[in-house]
Protein backbone atom coordinates (compact mmCIF):
# COMPACT_ATOMS: atom_id res chain seq x y z
CA UNK A 1 0.00 0.00 0.00
CA UNK A 2 1.39 3.23 -1.00
CA UNK A 3 1.89 5.57 1.58
CA UNK A 4 -1.09 8.10 -0.02
CA UNK A 5 -3.24 5.32 0.21
CA UNK A 6 -2.09 4.73 3.71
CA UNK A 7 -3.24 8.07 4.47
CA UNK A 8 -7.10 7.91 3.07
CA UNK A 9 -7.21 4.75 5.22
CA UNK A 10 -6.09 5.65 8.56
CA UNK A 11 -7.82 8.78 7.57
CA UNK A 12 -11.21 7.23 7.19
CA UNK A 13 -10.91 5.15 10.16
CA UNK A 14 -10.64 8.21 12.55
CA UNK A 15 -13.89 9.48 10.52
CA UNK A 16 -15.58 6.13 11.05
CA UNK A 17 -14.40 6.20 14.48
CA UNK A 18 -15.71 9.59 15.60
CA UNK A 19 -19.17 8.65 13.74
CA UNK A 20 -19.17 5.79 15.88
CA UNK A 21 -18.24 7.61 19.03
CA UNK A 22 -20.77 10.29 17.93
CA UNK A 23 -23.54 7.50 17.86
CA UNK A 24 -22.92 5.91 20.82
CA UNK A 25 -22.59 9.37 22.73
CA UNK A 26 -25.65 10.50 21.34
CA UNK A 27 -27.70 7.15 22.11
CA UNK A 28 -25.88 7.54 25.92
CA UNK A 29 -27.59 10.96 26.06
CA UNK A 30 -31.01 9.89 24.89
CA UNK A 31 -30.78 7.02 27.63
CA UNK A 32 -29.57 9.14 30.38
CA UNK A 33 -32.35 11.90 29.38
CA UNK A 34 -35.15 9.33 28.63
CA UNK A 35 -33.78 7.59 32.16
CA UNK A 36 -34.02 10.64 33.55
CA UNK A 37 -37.83 11.99 32.13
CA UNK A 38 -39.27 8.46 33.53
CA UNK A 39 -37.91 8.24 37.08
CA UNK A 40 -39.88 12.29 37.95
CA UNK A 41 -43.51 13.80 36.90
CA UNK A 42 -43.76 17.48 36.19
CA UNK A 43 -46.51 19.69 37.77
CA UNK A 44 -46.80 22.99 35.28
CA UNK A 45 -50.21 23.82 37.00
CA UNK A 46 -48.70 24.42 40.90
CA UNK A 47 -49.46 27.30 43.70
CA UNK A 48 -48.15 27.67 47.44
CA UNK A 49 -50.90 27.48 49.50
CA UNK A 50 -51.94 27.06 53.26
CA UNK A 51 -55.47 26.22 54.62
CA UNK A 52 -57.69 28.78 55.13
CA UNK A 53 -58.88 29.57 59.11
CA UNK A 54 -62.42 31.14 59.34
CA UNK A 55 -63.00 32.88 62.25
CA UNK A 56 -66.72 32.96 63.26
CA UNK A 57 -69.16 33.72 66.07
CA UNK A 58 -70.69 30.82 68.13
CA UNK A 59 -73.45 33.37 68.30
CA UNK A 60 -75.22 35.69 66.17
CA UNK A 61 -75.08 39.26 66.24
CA UNK A 62 -74.32 42.86 65.08
CA UNK A 63 -70.37 42.73 64.14
CA UNK A 64 -69.58 45.92 65.97
CA UNK A 65 -65.76 46.01 64.52
CA UNK A 66 -62.99 44.56 63.04
CA UNK A 67 -59.41 44.88 64.41
CA UNK A 68 -57.33 44.03 61.48
CA UNK A 69 -55.84 44.52 57.93
CA UNK A 70 -55.44 42.21 55.52
CA UNK A 71 -51.52 41.38 55.36
CA UNK A 72 -51.38 41.60 59.34
CA UNK A 73 -49.58 39.02 61.16
CA UNK A 74 -51.64 38.44 64.46
CA UNK A 75 -50.53 36.16 67.08
CA UNK A 76 -52.62 33.09 69.16
CA UNK A 77 -55.33 34.52 70.95
CA UNK A 78 -55.46 37.93 69.54
CA UNK A 79 -58.99 39.57 69.40
CA UNK A 80 -59.73 40.32 65.38
CA UNK A 81 -62.96 41.36 65.61
CA UNK A 82 -66.28 41.41 67.86
CA UNK A 83 -69.93 40.30 67.44
CA UNK A 84 -72.30 42.01 69.94
CA UNK A 85 -71.01 41.06 73.12
CA UNK A 86 -68.44 38.28 71.76
CA UNK A 87 -65.00 38.69 71.30
CA UNK A 88 -63.47 36.75 67.77
CA UNK A 89 -59.94 35.77 68.72
CA UNK A 90 -57.02 33.88 66.30
CA UNK A 91 -56.67 30.48 67.45
CA UNK A 92 -53.11 30.24 66.11
CA UNK A 93 -50.36 33.17 64.97
CA UNK A 94 -50.98 33.89 61.43
CA UNK A 95 -51.66 36.38 58.39
CA UNK A 96 -54.86 37.81 57.65
CA UNK A 97 -55.83 37.14 54.32
CA UNK A 98 -59.41 38.24 54.23
CA UNK A 99 -61.74 41.20 56.15
CA UNK A 100 -65.53 41.81 55.75
CA UNK A 101 -66.68 45.51 54.43
CA UNK A 102 -69.51 44.98 56.65
CA UNK A 103 -69.48 46.54 60.11
CA UNK A 104 -72.94 47.01 61.56
CA UNK A 105 -74.26 44.18 59.56
CA UNK A 106 -76.07 41.00 61.33
CA UNK A 107 -73.69 38.15 61.40
CA UNK A 108 -75.15 34.49 61.52
CA UNK A 109 -73.71 31.92 64.33
CA UNK A 110 -70.43 29.80 62.12
CA UNK A 111 -70.51 32.82 59.71
CA UNK A 112 -66.46 33.71 59.13
CA UNK A 113 -65.87 37.29 60.07
CA UNK A 114 -61.96 37.24 59.08
CA UNK A 115 -60.29 34.90 57.71
CA UNK A 116 -56.39 33.86 58.32
CA UNK A 117 -53.91 31.27 57.11
CA UNK A 118 -50.84 29.80 59.77
CA UNK A 119 -48.15 30.17 57.25
CA UNK A 120 -46.18 26.98 58.78
CA UNK A 121 -48.79 25.00 56.99
CA UNK A 122 -47.53 26.56 53.56
CA UNK A 123 -47.48 23.59 50.81
CA UNK A 124 -46.71 23.72 47.25
CA UNK A 125 -49.84 21.97 46.07
CA UNK A 126 -49.73 20.76 42.08
CA UNK A 127 -52.46 19.35 40.19
CA UNK A 128 -51.99 16.49 37.84
CA UNK A 129 -54.10 14.72 35.44
CA UNK A 130 -54.93 11.34 36.36
CA UNK A 131 -53.07 9.68 33.52
CA UNK A 132 -49.66 11.81 34.21
CA UNK A 133 -48.09 9.81 36.32
CA UNK A 134 -50.50 10.18 39.66
CA UNK A 135 -50.41 6.10 40.07
CA UNK A 136 -46.87 6.66 40.53
CA UNK A 137 -46.29 8.82 43.07
CA UNK A 138 -45.94 8.45 46.67
CA UNK A 139 -45.74 9.89 50.05
CA UNK A 140 -42.04 10.58 50.96
CA UNK A 141 -40.63 11.41 47.26
CA UNK A 142 -38.66 14.17 46.70
CA UNK A 143 -39.67 17.34 45.36
CA UNK A 144 -38.03 20.43 43.53
CA UNK A 145 -39.81 23.19 42.38
CA UNK A 146 -39.88 26.85 40.87
CA UNK A 147 -42.04 29.81 41.86
CA UNK A 148 -42.60 32.37 39.12
CA UNK A 149 -42.27 35.17 41.55
CA UNK A 150 -37.99 34.19 42.18
CA UNK A 151 -37.55 33.02 38.31
CA UNK A 152 -34.86 30.02 38.08
CA UNK A 153 -34.35 29.68 42.00
CA UNK A 154 -35.17 25.79 43.06
CA UNK A 155 -36.67 24.75 46.29
CA UNK A 156 -36.93 21.57 47.80
CA UNK A 157 -40.09 19.58 49.02
CA UNK A 158 -41.47 16.84 50.25
CA UNK A 159 -44.56 14.77 48.98
CA UNK A 160 -47.01 14.26 52.44
CA UNK A 161 -50.46 14.05 50.65
CA UNK A 162 -52.03 12.85 47.43
CA UNK A 163 -55.54 13.78 47.24
CA UNK A 164 -57.86 10.91 47.64
CA UNK A 165 -60.38 12.63 45.12
CA UNK A 166 -60.58 14.13 42.20
CA UNK A 167 -61.04 18.01 42.09
CA UNK A 168 -63.91 17.83 40.63
CA UNK A 169 -67.06 16.57 42.42
CA UNK A 170 -70.19 15.21 40.81
CA UNK A 171 -68.71 13.08 37.90
CA UNK A 172 -71.39 13.06 35.47
CA UNK A 173 -71.11 10.91 32.38
CA UNK A 174 -71.89 11.40 29.10
CA UNK A 175 -72.83 9.47 25.93
CA UNK A 176 -69.39 9.37 24.42
CA UNK A 177 -66.09 7.91 23.47
CA UNK A 178 -64.21 10.28 25.33
CA UNK A 179 -64.06 10.32 28.90
CA UNK A 180 -63.06 13.49 31.17
CA UNK A 181 -59.64 13.25 32.38
CA UNK A 182 -60.27 14.17 36.31
CA UNK A 183 -57.40 16.08 38.09
CA UNK A 184 -55.71 15.59 41.82
CA UNK A 185 -54.05 17.40 44.40
CA UNK A 186 -50.20 16.21 45.12
CA UNK A 187 -49.38 18.77 48.29
CA UNK A 188 -45.60 18.90 49.22
CA UNK A 189 -44.34 20.26 52.47
CA UNK A 190 -41.01 22.35 52.46
CA UNK A 191 -39.17 24.38 55.51
CA UNK A 192 -41.28 27.49 55.92
CA UNK A 193 -38.49 28.97 57.95
CA UNK A 194 -36.10 28.61 55.56
CA UNK A 195 -38.09 29.79 52.42
CA UNK A 196 -39.95 33.10 54.30
CA UNK A 197 -39.73 34.18 51.03
CA UNK A 198 -42.61 32.18 49.84
CA UNK A 199 -46.07 33.20 50.02
CA UNK A 200 -49.61 32.19 50.00
CA UNK A 201 -50.72 31.87 46.74
CA UNK A 202 -47.76 32.76 44.37
CA UNK A 203 -47.73 30.22 41.22
CA UNK A 204 -45.04 27.05 41.19
CA UNK A 205 -43.72 24.33 39.02
CA UNK A 206 -42.99 20.96 40.48
CA UNK A 207 -40.84 18.49 39.53
CA UNK A 208 -41.73 14.66 41.42
CA UNK A 209 -38.57 12.13 41.44
CA UNK A 210 -40.10 8.68 42.15
CA UNK A 211 -38.48 6.77 44.39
Amino acid sequence: MTPTAKTRSTRMTWILTGIAVLIIAALAGGFIYWHIESSRVYIDTSSIVAPEIDLSPSQGGILEGVYVNEGDAVTANQTVARVGDQLIQAKVAGIIISVPDTVGAQVDPGSPVVTMIDPTQLRVVGEIDENKGLDLIKVGDPVTFTVDAFGGQKFSAVVDEISPTSNQSGIVFNISNSRETQQFDIKARFDTTTYTQLKNGMSARMWIYLK
